[in-house]
């Protein structure tokens, strides 16, 4: 009976609770994002590895007060480097989300 009752309260856990400055964590700044932020109107993200789509489309519409229509995201694993043959190193591996915004609606990721 010990070990049943030990089973029951490992299921009974539940995963923790990220709050919405967890779950995104920065925008991407690159010629491609600026592309299709003009053309699109996508925004990219790196965004926690463990949150989910729509974890990561409540977080965008809390933060930003936008309406999201899709979200896309993408596994960018490990990169190693090398700058000559002296210094070796790595990027390590990050979550991005890809997300459409309804037709109209921006963010203004350069504030003034």
């Amino acid at each position: 009976m010990a070990k049943k009752e030990a089973v029951a309260e490992v299921v009974a856990t539940t995963k923790p609770i990220l709050h919405d400055f967890e779950i995104i964590k920065e925008p991407v700044i690159t010629e491609k994002s600026s592309l299709l932020s003009e053309s699109s109107n996508q925004y990219t993200f790196v965004v926690d590895k463990k949150a989910g789509r729509t974890e990561n489309r409540k977080a965008i519409e809390r933060i930003y007060g936008v309406h999201v229509v899709g979200i896309s995201t993408i596994n960018a694993k490990e990169k190693l480097l090398s700058r000559g043959s002296r210094y070796k190193g790595k990027i390590g591996a990050f979550k991005k989300a890809i997300v459409t915004l309804r037709e109209g609606e921006v963010i203004n990721l350069f504030a003034e």
